[in-house]
């Protein structure tokens, strides 16, 4: 046989053994639909995955529900399916060319949870004690070891997403499992979101999801979804900037030079007696976390549509010198976006203001970075069904991530308790600034979510608030002349309070704990809740102490 006839045979008779294998697929489910997976309870969910261009598939669940679709011409699938009320378990059959058995699903509530550190940190983190450490936060720290011990409830379940960026383009597929709580896995679980999810189980009896999708030290900007950007001005140049320098090194990236770089300098170290810094492997622009819109794309997109009733949220440390002035923007661009590719409508959105932390104030000061964040938040609460948990009382002054997130999960669930599961609740919110008004040499301040009324307290630790004698702290008080001073503050009404200096005849603002640890803050409702940072001030502050990246770009290598 002419040898190109007998190449063309062998060609022939290879493309008739693979053609069959090619074309016949195995229908795989994204990886969130996995054993011991949670499904959001009484709605239509999405189910989705990949399979053969063309491929029938049929997805049964075995409540006696099923739906079926066709793989489109990218091999992707997806289709809704009705949900049973809570309980299981459940199993879940996806069948096309082979099928795939899912099994011990149950059916409840689904939570996405989200943000930097104070979120990202396993339980295991934070049975840690450093040097400085209060013997309250000791205490806690003891609590959270004996809950990692002891706790076994196999209806409580998180999905922790693998980390990975892409600020170039959204992604589609990601990676993760499922854990139950039990003392095998419950150092794994995310503290704040373990602690709201438990606070749910007790509240509701019914299965609680979470679903983590965290990654400390991380920026907001990086999880914004990249249209969003071009909504600001400023922040449409911050993007258009970072992007094109990101090509532009992208365009000079050799990751061979690069390691070989690296062999060469560890080579240098090693035979220096290991002296000094122990060189590290450079790796590609495009896996730093802070690129804008990165981890939306790589973290938060692929999970989008899974039914979820709602998310929580945990960061802004990160912003405190970083964009800080177009924080508000940016975290409300976030959750609008967010909201708007789920496609689930203005789905309940809840989040932590920061606790304080660093040196206590002793000073009024004129700027804050991290006061004028926790303001923003206060001021986010704007967006509709939005929810902010106050742990201004909660903090440490020697440690970024507080030990006690049992009062954060809490504060967290009191919000979700009260509005979306009718909960019968006074309040789910310590006091917030409303409104106020001048009056002589005083200024009377109204509060929302005054509840039972005002009260000066203190709380240790985990310890329930107690109501103090002391007089209010931590209220300032300016003139035009915008000299702080510290206020007269006293309770005056159910939901007021009026401020006063007698150095001060007209006074034109009022600011409450305007600092980073403002400890001594002692305002509350009498249900035992802190009120929030304010200001009087139409508009946050800005300091010359913060740089917006949006102008300069100058990256912090403190990590939060």
């Amino acid at each position: 046989m002419h040898k190109t006839n007998i190449k063309r045979s062998v060609w022939l008779t290879l493309i008739s053994v693979v053609a069959p294998l090619v074309s016949v697929a195995d229908v795989k489910p994204a990886a969130i639909f996995a054993d011991n997976m949670i499904i959001q309870r009484e709605t239509q969910a999405p189910v989705w995955g990949r399979a053969d261009a063309g491929e029938a598939v049929t997805v049964s669940g075995s409540w006696g529900k099923t739906a079926t679709t066709t793989a489109g011409d990218d091999g992707k699938w997806m289709v809704k399916l009705d949900t049973p009320q809570a309980g299981g378990p459940h199993s879940l059959s996806i069948q096309g060319n082979n099928t795939v058995e899912i099994n011990n699903v149950l059916s409840g509530e689904v939570w996405f949870c989200s943000g930097q550190s104070n979120m990202d940190f396993f339980m295991k983190q934070l049975i840690k004690i450093k040097g400085g450490t209060a013997p309250a936060d000791q205490e806690t720290a003891k609590y959270i070891q004996k809950e990692i011990n002891s706790a076994n409830d196999d209806q409580l379940r998180q999905f922790e997403l693998v980390k990975n960026t892409s600020p170039l383009a959204p992604l589609d597929t990601f990676e993760g499992a499922w854990i139950l709580s039990s003392p095998e896995h419950n150092a794994a679980f995310s503290a704040t979101a373990y602690f709201f999810g438990r606070e749910l189980r007790k509240q509701l009896n019914v299965p609680v999801a979470l679903i983590k999708c965290a990654w400390g030290g991380t920026l907001v900007e990086p999880w914004v979804p990249a249209e969003v950007f071009q909504q600001d001005a400023e922040m449409a140049t911050y993007y258009n900037e970072t992007i094109a320098q990101l090509k532009g090194q992208l365009a000079s990236w050799d990751p061979i030079q690069a390691k070989a770089k690296y062999q060469e300098g560890f080579k240098r170290w090693e035979d220096g007696g290991k002296k000094g810094r122990k060189p590290r492997q450079s790796v590609s622009p495009s896996e730093n976390k802070q690129l804008p819109s990165s981890l939306f794309n790589a973290l938060v997109n692929p999970v989008i549509p899974y039914a979820i009733k709602g998310a929580i949220w945990y960061q802004g440390e990160s912003n405190e010198r970083t964009n800080t002035f177009k924080y508000e923007t940016n975290f409300r661009g976030m959750i609008s976006g967010w909201r708007k590719h789920w496609a689930q409508g203005d789905f309940p959105f809840y989040f932590a203001q920061l606790a304080s932390f660093k040196t206590p104030v002793t000073e009024p000061v004129d700027f804050d970075g991290w006061a004028s964040i926790c303001d923003q938040q206060r001021r986010t609460l704007g967006l509709k069904n939005t929810g902010m948990a106050v742990l201004r009382d909660i903090g440490e002054a020697k440690d970024i991530h507080p030990h006690n997130k049992v009062d954060a999960g809490k504060r967290l669930a009191l919000w979700a308790l009260k509005n979306d599961y009718k909960q019968e609740l006074a309040v789910c919110s310590g006091p917030l600034y409303k409104s106020h008004e001048i009056k002589g040499n005083q200024v009377v301040i109204t509060f929302d979510s005054a509840g039972s009324g005002l009260m000066a307290g203190s709380k240790i630790g985990m310890a329930d608030v107690q109501e103090s004698a002391e007089a209010l702290k931590l209220f300032q008080i300016c003139g035009a002349d915008r000299q702080w001073q510290w206020g007269n503050a006293e309770i005056t009404g159910n939901n007021q309070v009026t401020v006063s200096h007698t150095n001060i005849a007209e006074p034109t603002l009022v600011r409450y704990a305007w600092a980073s640890n403002a400890s001594a803050a002692n305002l509350y409702n009498k249900d035992g809740l802190p009120a929030s940072i304010f200001t009087t001030e139409a508009e946050i502050p800005q300091g010359s102490a913060v740089k917006n990246t949006a102008k300069k770009k100058k990256k912090s290598k403190k990590k939060r």
